[in-house]
């Protein structure tokens, strides 16, 4: 994590020096840390919001939040959490099935009779849950550079990927790398794009369903991490849906090949991506009809 002076932040944002410290000493700024006189802020620290009315939490996300604190199973959380996990992790090729997800959710145990099974399919489930809960409990915080390494972090904790010297967890790719045949942005390049595209996308005052689709195409052609960027956009679209008032949604195994192909043709033609989230949308609305969550 690389740090700012208050003048360096002060001049970011155009405020006075003195407010910047306010702003540290007041607990304002996530990750600001005095040592002596001087205050230490995180490069990619937000400007602190200021006051104004706060949005209403959705009966969606109310719900999330309340089942997730009581761990209600049979719920949309409990549905949620096994759905989202099997389903992301299976798109890049974890070999768990739906039923081994739910029960390791379910009982914190694996269970597997008869099969073999990969080390870090398992801890990346066990790992994704984590995941969800973070996006729920954060989900009306604006996305930041530090939560999106905060989620991959999370994912990757533990697995092989993370013993390995040249596998940043946590941090952006060192080397390049490519998503279905085609060019990424470069290691060095993706700080100043992705931060670029953060705060274009946190710029809107009402973020529509295609700013969501928008951000999370554009943020898989960064892609910014060695591996795990399709959940982690994933997840991404998951947390925005819930604190712009849209129905969030799952990307099923069903609707793979559309979903890759929508995220291919996006700068031709949206309608193939925006189709595809609306059809998986269609799906989780009638889980909210099923359990008779307003939306």
């Amino acid at each position: 994590m690389k740090y700012i002076s208050v003048a360096e932040f002060a001049q970011r944002h155009g405020i006075s020096e003195r407010t910047a410290r306010n702003y540290c000493s007041l607990g304002k700024i996530k990750g600001a840390y005095l040592v002596g006189k001087t205050w230490n802020i995180p490069e990619d620290a937000e400007m602190p919001s200021r006051k104004s009315k706060a949005k209403k939490v959705s009966p969606l996300l109310q719900t999330l939040r309340e089942q997730q604190q009581m761990r209600i199973k049979g719920g949309i959380y409990h549905r949620t959490q096994i759905d989202l996990t099997y389903n992301s992790n299976h798109i890049e090729g974890s070999r768990l099935t739906h039923d081994q997800t739910r029960y390791i959710f379910e009982t914190n145990t694996i269970g597997i009779e008869g099969d073999s099974v990969r080390v870090d399919d398992i801890m990346e489930t066990v790992n994704h849950f984590r995941c969800i809960d973070l996006i729920i409990d954060r989900a009306e915080e604006t996305l930041t550079e530090s939560l999106l390494k905060e989620l991959h972090q999370i994912l990757k904790t533990g697995t092989s990927d993370s013993r390995k010297d040249w596998f940043a967890v946590g941090e952006y790719k060192r080397l390049p790398n490519e998503v279905g045949g085609n060019e990424t942005t470069a290691p060095e390049k993706v700080h100043r794009e992705i931060k670029a595209l953060l705060k274009e996308y946190n710029s809107k005052k009402d973020k529509t369903f295609e700013d969501i689709i928008d951000l999370h195409q554009r943020f898989e052609a960064i892609h910014p991490f060695q591996d795990g960027n399709g959940r982690v956009g994933r997840l991404i679209m998951f947390k925005e849906c819930l604190a712009n008032g849209h129905v969030p949604f799952i990307i099923t195994e069903e609707l793979k090949m559309y979903y890759y192909r929508g995220l291919r043709e996006w700068n031709d033609i949206r309608g193939y991506l925006l189709d595809t989230c609306l059809a998986a949308q269609d799906n989780y609305k009638a889980m909210l009809d099923y359990f008779k969550i307003k939306y």
